[in-house]
């Protein structure tokens, strides 16, 4: 083997190794499925506030709208 291709094979059986370690490894699952649900939790939260954002500026916008609109008439 040419000296580029067998480092580059030593580093590929190194990231398959870790890898494989990883991917065996139990303990660090907890840790990954309560990042998932955090990742969902912020998302819902973030959505949430966007709905509310949306329709508090809707209201605000009504608001004036009607205040501009009584001052009109006076």
């Amino acid at each position: 083997m040419p000296a580029s291709t067998s480092g580059n094979y030593t580093v590929n059986m190194l990231l398959l190794r870790i890898l494989s370690t990883i991917t065996k490894s139990e303990r660090g699952t907890s840790s990954v499925e309560y990042g998932l649900i955090l990742a969902f939790i912020v998302l819902i939260v973030l959505i949430a506030i966007q709905a509310t954002a949306t329709q508090t500026v809707q209201l605000w916008t009504d608001v004036a709208a009607k205040s501009a609109a009584a001052q009109a008439q006076n």
